[in-house]
């Protein structure tokens, strides 16, 4: 994923990074975290689309990325 394909900004993940209890977070280390959550997300919106799909609906809702998150992130998300 490249630059200007993100869909996140930095500035809010210096911010998680720095709520996660850190003095200080380099460029490289919020750019990484950045490929990362939006490589998550991607794979949750995905499944959640599957999710909807086998309702037979178009829209894919809450409990449809809430049961993607449980489902790709198992033991992290409850």
């Amino acid at each position: 994923m490249s630059l200007s394909s993100s869909e996140l900004s930095l500035a809010p993940i210096h911010r998680l990074i720095k709520k996660a209890g850190a003095a200080r977070a380099s460029e490289d280390a919020a750019e990484e975290l950045r490929k990362i959550l939006e490589d998550v997300a991607v794979a949750i919106a995905k499944e959640a689309l599957s999710l909807a799909q086998y309702a037979g609906r178009r829209t894919v809702k809450r409990e449809d990325i809430e049961r993607a998150a449980k489902t790709l992130l198992r033991g992290f998300y409850t």
